[in-house]
């Protein structure tokens, strides 16, 4: 296999990498709860998807309840 002649640079290793750095998640308002959620996914505080109640979600204290 071919192999590098000369050991690439620091500088050179940083603009090759430029593009991988991380982004975070776009994020948008519940319109519900008005909390923060990804776009296209349940909300994680209230079970709301586009309009309708999609999942009935419990808290700490309801499950010490049962």
């Amino acid at each position: 296999m071919a192999e590098p002649k000369k050991k690439r640079s620091q500088s050179r290793k940083g603009k090759h990498r430029s593009h991988q750095s991380l982004t975070s998640p776009a994020l948008m308002l519940c319109p519900s709860c008005k909390s923060p959620k990804v776009s296209h996914q349940i909300c994680p505080t209230c079970g709301m998807y586009d309009g309708r109640q999609a999942m009935v979600i419990t808290t700490s204290k309801d499950k010490k309840k049962r």
